[in-house]
């Protein structure tokens, strides 16, 4: 009776760890009944995808009505504040040329003569992409039915460091200072350029075609050839500042010097390099 019982009771234990051999392991998806089962996710993890690079703008759209044209360098997208902003300038110039043209279309429809298609065309550039300064300038290009088209520029410049937008006279220690360090280089180089130009010496007067004009009037912006630093201070001066139409817009280019760096704030100098 003994052996039987004993015999019993093994088999009894055998059957019981052989049947949880047999089971499943606990887990959150097996929990027992009453306890809180929290779902295994991990398998459906997933890396997020990296941002798509930044790609440059550009839009064409022709009509009878308007010719419009708008593009910005990838530099110049890769700053999500820039790119905001130069879109929307983009999307402003596009209706305002629109309103102008459908306006001169009417005017030209009652008084009885051809309406000529407007142009706007506006192009930025990349002058200086640096550690420190991205410069951006922007060649605009109007046409409005008259004789000829018309030439702007407009002048684009982020501080880097600052993740802010700054310009050459802000990054000067005052206007004067500036002034000092270019104004005579900046004339002797305009007064060459015309030269070139006209096919001659200038002899300076009075009128606006031979005197020098104020470089801190005209659209002024750093450039940099290595991209590593600043090495040169461009004077964009447009159609009927220097000189005729004809002659169309002067460049003038200032190579980086000691005084011109001395003209500029404390925290932009290491900016700079001079030969």
């Amino acid at each position: 009776m003994f052996t039987r019982l004993w015999a019993a009771s093994v088999g009894a234990a055998g059957v019981a760890m052989a049947l949880a051999a047999c089971s499943p392991a606990a887990s959150p998806g097996n929990a027992a009944p009453g306890s809180a089962a929290v779902p295994d996710t991990s398998r459906f993890a997933r890396t997020p995808a990296p941002s798509p690079p930044a790609q440059a703008f550009n839009i064409t759209e022709t009509s009878d009505l308007l010719e419009y044209a708008y593009a910005y360098p990838v530099e110049a997208a890769a700053i999500p504040a820039i790119a905001a902003r130069l879109t929307e300038d983009a999307t402003r110039a596009q209706a305002s040329a629109i309103t102008m043209a459908r306006e001169d279309e009417a005017a030209a429809k009652q008084s009885g003569y051809p309406y000529r298609r407007h142009s706007s065309q506006t192009s930025w550039t990349v002058k200086a992409d640096t550690p420190r300064l991205l410069a951006l300038l922007g060649e605009l290009y109007f046409y409005t039915g008259g004789a000829h088209g018309n030439s702007g520029y407009k002048v684009l410049m982020w501080d880097k460091a600052r993740n802010g937008e700054t310009g050459v006279i802000a990054m000067a220690t005052s206007p004067e200072a500036l002034q000092q360090a270019i104004g005579a280089r900046f004339c002797a180089a305009l007064d060459a350029a015309r030269a070139a130009k006209r096919g001659g010496p200038v002899m300076r007067g009075d009128d606006g075609f031979t005197r020098c004009v104020d470089p801190l009037k005209q659209s002024l912006i750093f450039a940099s050839r290595d991209g590593k630093a600043i090495d040169s201070l461009l004077i964009v001066i447009g159609p009927y500042e220097a000189g005729p139409y004809s002659e169309g817009t002067y460049d003038i280019a200032l190579p980086v010097d000691a005084a011109l760096i001395a003209a500029m704030k404390p925290a932009f100098r290491d900016a700079f390099s001079a030969p």
